[in-house]
Order: C-alpha cells, then structure tokens, then sequence
C-alpha cells in the first residue's frame, strides 16, 4: 500500500483522556478500519490499531457533522428545559 502524507482526513493522533465502550462491528467495517489503521501507521509513521483510531475516527465525524452543530447550537441558545420536564 502507498500512501503520501496528507492524504487521510485523520491526522496524527493526540493523546488524550479515555474511557472504555464495547461496540459491535461488521466484518466489513473491521476490515476497513484495519485497512485505515495500515494506511495510517505508513503515513504517519507510527504504528495505531483500529480500536485507537475509532475515537479519534467518530470525533472527526461528529465535528464535522452540521447538523448536529445546527442542534447543539439551539439547544444551547434556549432556556434549561427542568429536569422533570424532560
């Protein structure tokens, strides 16, 4: 597999804070996220595996997800809804 730096939407990988969650995949999708762990090992030059891409994989998506900002953002702007309402 050739690959050139730049080329993945995920960059390097920052460290951070974790906590654990137990997910079910397709074969499919575990072989792609292996498939992505190479990809990105080669081009950043430092071995990941699939489970430490996944966190900073669904960060990326969410952050770029403007729909979901469109909601955040309404639901920050309106009042606190009390507890019991909810």
């Amino acid at each position: 597999m050739s690959c050139t730096p730049g080329k993945l939407r995920l960059g390097p990988l920052p460290r951070s804070e974790s906590v654990k969650l137990t997910i079910s995949l397709t074969r499919d999708l575990k072989q792609a996220l292996d498939d992505y762990a190479a990809a990105h090992s080669q081009v950043h030059r430092e071995a990941v595996d699939a489970a430490t891409l996944i966190p900073h994989m669904l960060q990326a998506f969410i952050a770029r997800d403007r729909g979901f900002k469109a909601i955040a953002k309404k639901r920050a702007a309106s009042p606190e809804t009390p507890a019991a309402a909810r």
